[in-house]
């Protein structure tokens, strides 16, 4: 298997991570929709499958251009609405997880790095246009000044290598489990990230709902407590009351297992 091949693999894994794990505010998963009426499990492995041959293009084209990317991206995107009947499953995560592609491609030892330096100024040109666009997160943008997905890749994604990344790694070495650690961090990010999903849905004060909601679970202890799942599944059924869905945390979280996985092959060399 080629480094292309292997970083499409990783890129739909990580897809596949996310949607499995339970419980998770408002977010499809194996055990119910969340607040999706108009997704639910096998809809959106189906959506994430379609996306292998996509993410394996973007990491096979040599130093691509941002215009490169997007068109890449809106081809990912059109793979996906024709599997999905026209349902945005994964429009975000193709934007967040294809830019990491293609610059691990570039650069496996320093993702981030390449994604400052070669696309941060394009994002910012990009993300000024699409303020303009009709959208849900260019309407969030232009009512609340929320950056948004391409804010947060322009800054090189600090949500996922100062904030997700770290705290992931410090459970799992103090022994909690892969679906603990994932969840704790999921909740730090909904936390500490203004997701535009969440402002859309509810709002502002939707989004400072779920904010609250977010670090009341982390102060007391996040999974720690005993009664941890518990806990997490009342405030998943909150937010499903209140028709939340933090997408952007989510995608986020995939990204964050994207480069966990990466950075743990790279330990063993790259294939």
């Amino acid at each position: 298997m080629n480094l292309s091949e292997w970083l499409a693999d990783q890129a739909v894994s990580a897809l596949w991570e996310e949607l499995e794990l339970y419980p998770k505010p408002g977010l499809v998963s194996p055990v119910d929709c969340g607040s999706h009426r108009d997704m639910d499990y096998p809809l959106l492995r189906h959506s994430a499958e379609s996306l292998r041959e996509s993410f394996r293009e973007i990491a096979a084209t040599p130093d691509p251009h941002f215009a490169t990317l997007v068109e890449l991206g809106q081809q990912a995107e059109r793979r996906m609405l024709a599997v999905t009947g026209g349902v945005n499953t994964h429009r975000g995560a193709i934007f967040a997880i294809g830019l990491l592609v293609a610059a691990a491609a570039a650069n496996p030892r320093a993702p981030r790095q390449v994604v400052r330096e070669r696309w941060s100024e394009a994002l910012l040109q990009h993300s000024t246009a699409a303020s303009q666009a009709k959208s849900h997160g260019a309407e969030v943008r232009r009512r609340s000044g929320v950056p948004g997905a391409r804010g947060e890749a322009a800054a090189g994604f600090p949500a996922v290598f100062e904030l997700a990344l770290p705290r992931f790694r410090e459970l799992l070495a103090s022994g909690y489990t892969r679906k603990a650690a994932a969840v704790e961090t999921l909740f730090l990010l909904i936390a500490k990230v203004e997701d535009t999903n969440l402002h859309h849905r509810g709002g502002h004060e939707g989004a400072r709902f779920a904010q609250r909601q977010a670090t009341l679970f982390l102060e007391a202890g996040g999974v720690s407590q005993t009664n941890w799942e518990i806990v997490a599944i009342e405030i998943h059924q909150a937010f499903v009351a209140r028709n939340l869905s933090p997408g952007g945390a989510a995608d986020l979280l995939a990204a964050m297992f994207f480069i966990s996985n990466l950075e743990n092959r790279l330990t063993a060399s790259l294939p």
